[in-house]
């Protein structure tokens, strides 16, 4: 269970605790990590004023109305960050972004969720997820740079001494405790150097939460150990592609509405799956946001179809554990890149908007053979002008984020339809910061 603390708990700590620096962490309109940093005597003013930041360096941050935002922490994020010193350690607290007359900013992703969770409660459901994320550990050149030479050749849940990501997964999972994020399997994946690590359910927002402070975990622990984590959806052309399975689980006044108490399924468990599957196209550039993504598809049992399933796994939608009370849905096209803030919340929106309209929900696809006439975006600029007719999408999210996100992506198409270097250029890119 997240551990919730207030303002005066987080300063108390800070004071008791010998912390010297605080990075207050925020987000980009693309789910890429931003901070600043103060000193510890700071923190009690940025609880109460916020800290100044400018917007009109942010992308997809508008500088329409003025470039000044405030970053106001939220303590029920506090995390040590355990690989620095412990003498002046540092902590982290995640913001949330407002104007400077106190409004709160368009272009907070973290606030779209809660915007959703919301929703999701004043309709009597509750909504948590797990994750289970795929990357791969990559070997470093005589000056320290990442290479797309593999940590090892091992494969699919092979052991020691074939797979040489034990020690690396070990460092992680002690670091995700020490950092109150629990997490409940570790192991090699088909790819060679690639691995695998699935979270503990929890709330959204703080499912989200735990997805960047998991990021650099990994990040840092492959660097303490000479190696290099890429989060890249393919980086090898050959090889299996890293995903980001969400797992979903939707209660009704305390019941798992995904679980089958040997009638079938729900007819509110059928009608959320069949929204998701609704607005899956739709939906995609959000979960898939860059041209490589879309290398990913259809190979190595990543999906293509938009359909459901028990056990296909190559399905969109599996269903899994449906007569026990771990019943969920498994949502299998995201990949690292995405932003789950946003994804979560047009997860839950799609879902809810099937249960509303009663959708009704096809057989499932068990076998693989059924024909499926709805597949996924096959590219990035497919996917971004099925996003940008969607009205469903531009209900769902603010008019800012919605904006400059599909004008930014669709920027990125054109130029990666252009010019194969360009789209090579982008990958070496992505590579690094993703």
């Amino acid at each position: 269970m997240t551990v919730r603390y207030t303002v005066k708990e987080v300063l108390q700590f800070v004071e008791g605790n010998d912390v010297k620096f605080v990075r207050l962490v925020f987000f980009d309109i693309f789910g890429v990590k931003k901070n600043i940093s103060i000193m510890a005597s700071e923190l009690a003013s940025a609880f109460k004023n916020g800290a100044h930041v400018s917007a009109s360096n942010v992308a997809g941050f508008d500088n329409d109305i003025g470039s000044d935002l405030l970053l106001f922490p939220d303590p029920n994020t506090l995390r040590v960050l355990t690989w620095r010193p412990q003498q002046g350690a540092v902590v982290r607290l995640l913001c949330d972004i407002r104007h400077t007359d106190g409004r709160a900013f368009e272009g907070d992703v973290r606030t779209v969720l809660k915007k959703a969770v919301e929703k999701t409660k004043s309709l009597g459901y509750e909504t948590t997820a797990g994750l289970a994320c795929e990357f791969y550990l990559f070997r470093l050149d005589d000056d320290g740079n990442p290479t797309r030479l593999p940590q090892d050749k091992a494969g699919y849940l092979d052991v020691a001494p074939l797979d040489k990501g034990e020690n690396v997964r070990r460092q992680i999972c002690l670091t995700m405790e020490e950092m109150d994020i629990i997490p409940l399997s570790s192991h090699h994946e088909n790819g060679p150097g690639q691995n695998e690590i699935d979270f503990k359910h929890s709330d959204l927002l703080s499912a989200a939460d735990d997805y960047f402070t998991f990021k650099s975990v990994v990040k840092t622990a492959a660097a303490a150990n000479g190696l290099y984590a890429s989060f890249m959806p393919k980086p090898l052309a050959d090889k299996s592609g890293s995903g980001m399975h969400i797992n979903l689980v939707l209660k009704q006044y305390g019941e798992n509405i995904f679980k089958d108490d040997g009638n079938g399924l729900s007819k509110t468990a059928k009608s959320f799956i069949a929204g998701v599957m609704r607005r899956a196209a739709e939906m995609t550039v959000f979960f898939n946001p860059l041209s490589n993504s879309y290398a990913r598809f259809g190979a190595y049992e990543a999906p293509i179809d938009i359909d459901w399933s028990y056990g296909n796994h190559k399905s969109l939608i599996r269903l899994l554990m449906p007569e026990t009370e771990r019943a969920r849905v498994d949502f299998r096209s995201p990949d690292p890149a995405c932003n789950p803030y946003v994804c979560f919340a047009l997860l839950v929106y799609a879902g809810l908007e099937g249960i509303r309209d009663e959708l009704e929900l096809c057989e499932p696809n068990e076998k693989g053979n059924a024909e499926i006439t709805q597949k996924l975006p096959q590219s990035l600029a497919q996917a971004v002008e099925l996003a940008g007719k969607s009205e469903f999408v531009k209900k769902c999210l603010p008019e800012l984020i919605y904006r400059n996100f599909i004008d930014m992506k669709t920027q990125e198409a054109e130029k990666s339809q252009q010019s194969a270097e360009h789209r090579q250029s982008q990958d070496d890119r992505y590579f690094e910061i993703i």
